[in-house]
């Protein structure tokens, strides 16, 4: 079965910029492109002629969104092959099973400011979370890119470096003609309390240089993989997040990791996952890995 890019649509600002975002890179793969819009309809059993009218504009409105998207989109795209699909069903519930077989799935994202619509706040974070597939969170405003391509920005792990994350990264880099900026954090020992200037400048360069090294060796089978790709790798003391945020400025796409967390009290994002959705500008890609 082929899969789809799905993108999950709402009416907002964010939504349109994530089905824009959506179809440039259902283009870029080959694929074709699936607009989801979730609704849970009100209930129409009460009896009453005000509750019926009163439901039907918003199942009118509800109705609209994914058709005029689509219309809108295969003006934009006219090679582009769109479907669009309005489910009665909670949004994150609807999303998840959409996104199950999908290559990737889509959504609004809006940081730290602005309203709250159904897939921009706690439903689009909530469906991140537990995504069995890789998703991706698009700022509204976010430019249209046909190239030449911003950075693709990799925040690697070098504990237990993914397979999954690291191909995503790769892949997308290659299909953009992009250069593959690969950020690992790392802090001295806690013996040190964490701060960089308690330890000796010798033991200080011994440390980064054994991180540079790892990090070098975690890339080598890539590099053989695609050669044609332009890597550069740094390795930058202190938390990843920042150096994330600064090294995503002017980045076309930013590719992040996550593990399940069996110990907290439902699915969750990492804290630099968390910190980067809500400070960079550009979109992010959320990969899960075991």
């Amino acid at each position: 079965m082929t899969r789809t890019v799905v993108a999950g649509v709402d009416g907002s600002r964010e939504s349109v910029a994530a089905a824009d975002w959506a179809a440039r890179e259902a283009l870029l793969r080959g694929l074709p492109l699936r607009l989801v819009h979730a609704w849970e309809w009100p209930p129409y059993d009460d009896g009453s002629a005000s509750g019926t009218a009163s439901a039907d504009p918003q199942r009118h409105w509800a109705e609209r969104i994914p058709r005029e998207t689509r219309s809108a989109l295969l003006e934009r795209y006219p090679g582009l092959t769109v479907t669009a699909d309005q489910i009665a069903a909670a949004p994150a519930a609807a999303l998840l099973s959409a996104a199950a077989d999908a290559e990737l799935l889509v959504l609004g994202s809006h940081g730290r400011s602005g309203v709250e619509h159904l897939l921009t706040g706690s439903v689009a974070l909530a469906v991140v979370a537990r995504a069995t597939r890789p998703a991706v969170l698009v700022r509204a405003g976010t430019a249209a890119e046909d190239g030449p391509y911003g950075d693709v920005v990799l925040g690697l792990d070098l504990v237990r470096p993914s397979e999954a994350v690291l191909g995503f990264a790769f892949d997308a880099a290659a299909r953009r003609g992009a250069v593959l900026h690969v950020v690992h954090g790392w802090n001295p020992p806690s013996v040190y309390g964490y701060a960089p200037a308690a330890v000796a400048p010798d033991l200080g360069a011994e440390m980064a240089g054994y991180e540079s090294d790892a990090l070098a060796r975690a890339l080598a089978p890539w590099r053989e993989k695609f050669p044609e790709l332009d890597i550069v790798p740094e390795a930058v003391i202190g938390s990843a997040a920042g150096h994330l945020v600064e090294a995503a400025s002017d980045a076309s796409l930013v590719v992040l990791g996550r593990r399940p967390r069996p110990i907290a009290p439902g699915p969750r994002i990492g804290s630099v996952s968390r910190a980067v959705l809500h400070r960079v500008t550009a979109p992010v890609a959320v990969v899960p890995h075991e």
